[in-house]
């Protein structure tokens, strides 16, 4: 299942963005609560003021009347209610004055005149004996009770502490403006040259792709985020390049291999052309009539060997799987060696087997392809003998030399023998059915079957030497 298109909206706003939007968050949240905090310490400020008030008051009780106590109360900003005891009321509303300043003094209290002293606590003083709070959104009612029964509400407007939290919204809303305009400008600066290694491997990349394929980002501190990203893009780059280098590589390849395999075909398709054409157009004696029906057998099955090993090496690029069991090595190498010399009557082949090799993970099948292969490749440049010899290795191997008695392999060309439709003689005879395909196919075969296939370095007075090395059945 594909992923869906990847979001590609501009990451220094988003950036710039959800900062502004946090902070604005935190800004909000710390304006409420000082303004929750202030809010609630004023309302305490004004009920204080309130309680002392009450406990002054209650020393002026029975030195002034109910009337005078309520007016000098009023022009402290209060609304005042008293209760005597008899149950007579006295209400006065607010004076012009918001609870500033001290509680006025009985009559004649002041400079120049005669001081009524309160009464001592000793002399029977009134005293507050309870009081209780009810606080609204406007005002805050005080209700006390004093020692000689009268009752006193005070409540005063909670108007100065909304004014006061009006403008204090005011400046936070101004100051958080101001707070969050330079913050955007900061971010701005701020995220810019936090992205600039984005940018580089932006250009990077760009410039990869216009053809600059050997830049690379190459990060100062590997061990930070942006630093690994960097470093993942640089090893994605050089897996890229690699897979383009092979890309490249195995296209000419395949070109150079349909170009040998299409020059191979053409000899025996016009072989097998030209002598059809003159079986069915000429006259010709009986003798040649066969000769030529002979020609054109024996090319066609040159032609379908061929088709046979390019088949073979497609599906071994593909990834042939082989299913490996336990093979014992003595009795398929007799096998092979007894095939061969059917096949070459006129070289001497010797089978060889040093001890008593365990038996090895393969398929048999594909085992004796791999043989034959070899030994066929050997007979063509023996001179007069080809020995296989199979001998178990130290390293849990077995291994399976084919040597010859021919003119031997450079060492230059040990590894591009194993090339497709090569040949070290390009002027030897094609009618004996090589192509260039058998030892390519013996080594992707040995491969596929958990082994390997090397052409050794040459000797002095011995021929080409090919070394097969297959692995050793677990617990054998």
């Amino acid at each position: 299942m594909s992923a869906g298109p990847l979001r590609t909206g501009s990451l220094r706003t988003r950036t710039v963005l959800a900062v502004l939007a946090l902070l604005a968050v935190l800004l909000v949240a710390l304006s409420l609560t000082v303004q929750a905090i202030l809010g609630a310490e004023l309302r305490q400020q004004i009920q204080d003021r309130l309680a002392d008030r009450a406990s002054a008051a209650a020393a002026l009780v029975g030195v002034l009347d109910d009337e005078d106590l309520a007016e000098r109360l009023s022009a402290q900003g209060v609304a005042v209610q008293i209760t005597s005891p008899d149950g007579g009321a006295v209400s006065v509303g607010p004076g012009r004055d918001p609870l500033g300043g001290t509680l006025p003094g009985p009559p004649g209290d002041g400079p120049g005149s005669a001081t009524t002293p309160a009464p001592a606590a000793g002399d029977d003083a009134v005293t507050v004996t309870a009081s209780s709070v009810v606080s609204s959104d406007r005002e805050i009612t005080l209700r006390s009770d004093l020692s000689d029964g009268t009752v006193l509400e005070l409540s005063a407007s909670t108007g100065s502490v909304d004014g006061t939290l009006a403008s204090l919204r005011g400046i936070l809303a101004g100051a958080s403006a101001v707070f969050l305009l330079l913050a955007a400008v900061a971010l701005v600066v701020v995220v810019r040259r936090t992205l600039k290694p984005l940018e580089d491997m932006t250009g990077v990349a760009r410039s990869i792709g216009r053809g600059d394929r050997g830049r690379r980002l190459r990060p100062t501190r590997p061990g930070t985020e942006l630093g690994r990203t960097a470093t993942a893009f640089d090893e994605m780059l050089d897996d890229l390049e690699h897979a383009e280098h092979q890309a490249l590589a195995a296209e000419a390849r395949m070109r150079a291999f349909v170009a040998d395999a299409a020059h191979e075909l053409r000899t025996p398709v016009a072989g097998i052309r030209a002598s059809a054409d003159a079986l069915v157009r000429a006259h010709l004696p009986e003798e040649e009539r066969e000769r030529l029906s002979v020609h054109v057998v024996r090319e066609a099955i040159r032609a379908g060997r061929l088709v046979d090993d390019m088949l073979m090496m497609a599906r071994l690029d593909e990834g042939l799987s082989v299913e490996g069991r336990p093979v014992r090595i003595p009795p398929v190498v007799e096998a092979a060696a007894a095939r061969q010399r059917g096949r070459t009557p006129g070289t001497r082949v010797v089978a060889v087997v040093r001890g008593a090799p365990p038996a090895v993970r393969a398929d048999p099948d594909r085992l004796a392809q791999v043989l034959d292969n070899l030994l066929q490749n050997a007979a063509r440049y023996a001179a007069a003998e080809v020995r296989i010899e199979a001998e178990e290795h130290d390293a849990g191997t077995v291994r399976i030399t084919v040597v010859d008695d021919g003119r031997g392999v450079p060492d230059a060309d040990r590894e591009r023998i194993f090339d497709r439709l090569v040949r070290l003689d390009d002027g030897r005879d094609r009618q004996d059915g090589g192509a260039g395909l058998g030892l390519p196919i013996a080594r992707a075969l040995a491969r596929a079957q958990g082994g390997d296939l090397v052409c050794l370095p040459a000797v002095p007075g011995v021929g080409a030497r090919f070394r097969l090395t297959l692995p050793v059945v677990d617990g054998g």
